[in-house]
């Protein structure tokens, strides 16, 4: 009686593994394409980077190439000045990064792990801080950044105002909620039970938050560490609105150095944009295996 039950569902195995294959093959081909579209900007970049703007000129930036050199990468490295520029941004985006992961660990293992009165209040007051647009408060800051002292030593103009200060307070205030939201999030996922152990052996608050808890959120934090370096190093308004001092700017202001008064080569100019990008394609290779252990985790769970 069972025979041909078996012989049954044995014939239709055949018939499933087929479709189940069409189907793989359909979702990878979506997603190369969809990360094609996307690297296709960076790609044409890098293509008119490595040819004269005479020859994209004459023949147009898609035909095919007959003369390729790194002329013009040496050239916009010399030109702008990058390596100043370079650093700028490394001045602002490294204790941007840290001072924001720190402070947000802290006020998410508060609203997540200690279940504080008002946590959840206060998760949704920082996550709606990403809701304000930037642009309305640059008048305020601008003027309260003029009237905040400062020591010589931290700042040539005595004020925040042309200072990294400004730019680093700005950037972590920005994106604080973000990261809140996500750790907090993060720490719920966490077995209860490892902290109770901590409790158990005698523990305190620090101990909990430091020994316990931020070893088991690293990868969380990598991946959000490189989101937040890679948006602070290419953030543009708040280094153009807070520096006046020209040789602080970050390296994003340096294409505009590239830039001519009658006459823009747009083939330097994305040898420019192929340089500016190199350090943050860097930090996510470096960073590649604990980013993706950060946006997967929790996918299998049901």
């Amino acid at each position: 009686m069972t025979a041909p039950a078996a012989t049954a569902s044995s014939a239709t195995r055949p018939a499933r593994a087929p479709a189940r294959h069409r189907g793989r093959f359909g979702v990878h081909l979506f997603l190369s394409a969809v990360s094609l579209a996307f690297l296709a900007p960076l790609l044409l970049a890098v293509y008119a980077s490595l040819r004269p703007y005479e020859e994209t000129a004459r023949y147009g930036y898609f035909s095919l190439p007959r003369h390729l050199s790194f002329d013009y990468y040496r050239q916009a490295f010399a030109d702008s000045g990058m390596s100043r520029y370079f650093l700028n941004s490394l001045l602002i985006a490294v204790p941007g990064v840290l001072l924001t992961l720190f402070l947000a660990s802290f006020v998410a293992f508060a609203v997540a792990r200690l279940r504080i009165r008002g946590g959840l209040v206060l998760l949704m007051v920082f996550t709606a801080g990403n809701l304000l647009p930037q642009q309305v408060i640059v008048t305020p800051l601008y003027v309260l950044f003029n009237k905040v002292p400062l020591p010589y030593w931290m700042s040539d103009s005595l004020t925040m105002y042309d200072s990294y200060w400004a730019v680093i307070a700005v950037q972590t205030a920005f994106q604080l909620g973000f990261c809140v939201f996500v750790l907090a999030n993060f720490m719920r996922t966490l077995p209860r039970e490892i902290l109770e152990a901590a409790i158990v052996d005698g523990a305190g608050v620090w101990a909990q938050y430091w020994r316990v808890t931020l070893p088991l959120c690293r990868p969380a934090l990598a991946a959000l560490g490189t989101l937040q370096f890679t948006w602070m190093y290419n953030d543009f308004l708040w280094g153009l609105v807070f520096l006046s001092d020209g040789d602080k700017l970050p390296v994003t202001s340096a294409l505009n150095n590239l830039r001519g008064q009658f006459f823009t080569d747009y083939n330097l100019l994305a040898a420019g944009s192929v340089l500016v990008a190199l350090p943050t394609i860097l930090v996510f290779l470096l960073l590649q295996r604990h980013f993706i252990a950060g946006l997967t985790l929790g996918a299998s769970k049901g």
